[in-house]
C-alpha cells in the first residue's frame, strides 16, 4: 500500500515538475495584460496536480499514523516537503505573473492617459476639455491606488510564505529535539 502511494506521489511530483518548468518559462516571458487560455489551463492543471499530491500524502500520513515504520515516516516527510516547496513556488510564480500583468496594464493605462493629455493640450479651453482633464486625473489616481494595492498583496504573499517557512522550521526543530533529546 505504502509503496504504491509513494510511487504515485513520485509520478505526480514528476508531472508537477514538468508543468512547473513550463509555467516558469511562461512567467519569464509573459508580459501581456490579459491571461490567455494556455496560462489559465496550465495553472488549473498545476492546482489539480497539487491537490492530488496532497491527497496521496494524506493517505500516506494515515498509513504512517496507523503504525508505519520509521523509514516510511521519512519517505512521507520527504514527499510533504516536496509538496510544500512546489506549492510555495507555484504561488510565488503566480503572484509574479499577476504583478507583471498589472504592470503591463498600468503602462497601457499610462500610455492612454498620455495620449488623452496630448489631445487636451492641443484643444482649447472648453467645458468638455475640463471634464476630460478631470477624468484623466481620476484615472491616473485610480491606477496609482491599484499599484499600491498590488504591492500590498505581493507583500502579504511574501509574509505568508515566510510564516509557513518559519512554521516548517519550528516543526523540524521540534521533531529533531524529540529524536535527539541531548541536542
Amino acid at each position: 500500500m505504502m509503496e504504491l502511494s509513494s510511487f504515485v506521489a513520485r509520478k505526480l511530483e514528476a508531472q508537477l515538475d514538468e508543468r512547473m518548468s513550463s509555467y516558469r518559462k511562461l512567467v519569464s516571458t509573459n508580459a501581456s495584460i490579459k491571461a490567455d487560455s494556455a496560462e489559465s489551463d496550465l495553472e488549473t492543471w498545476i492546482e489539480q496536480l497539487l491537490k492530488q499530491l496532497q491527497q496521496v500524502n494524506s493517505q500516506m500520513q494515515a498509513w504512517v499514523s496507523s503504525g508505519g515504520s520509521e523509514m516510511v515516516s521519512h519517505t512521507l516527510t520527504r514527499h510533504q516537503e516536496i509538496l510544500q516547496d512546489l506549492t510555495q513556488e507555484f504561488y510565488r510564480l503566480r503572484s509574479s505573473l499577476r504583478a507583471k500583468q498589472e504592470h503591463a496594464s498600468l503602462l497601457e493605462d499610462f500610455k492612454e492617459f498620455d495620449r488623452s493629455r496630448l489631445d487636451l493640450e492641443e484643444g482649447g479651453g472648453s467645458e468638455q476639455l475640463a471634464l476630460l482633464k478631470e477624468h484623466a486625473s481620476i484615472s491616473r489616481s485610480t491606477g496609482q491606488m491599484d499599484s499600491v494595492i498590488s504591492q500590498a498583496q505581493a507583500t502579504l504573499g511574501t509574509l505568508v510564505f515566510q510564516r509557513s517557512t518559519f512554521g516548517g522550521i519550528n516543526s523540524k526543530l521540534s521533531n529533531m529535539s524529540s529524536r535527539l533529546p541531548t541536542v
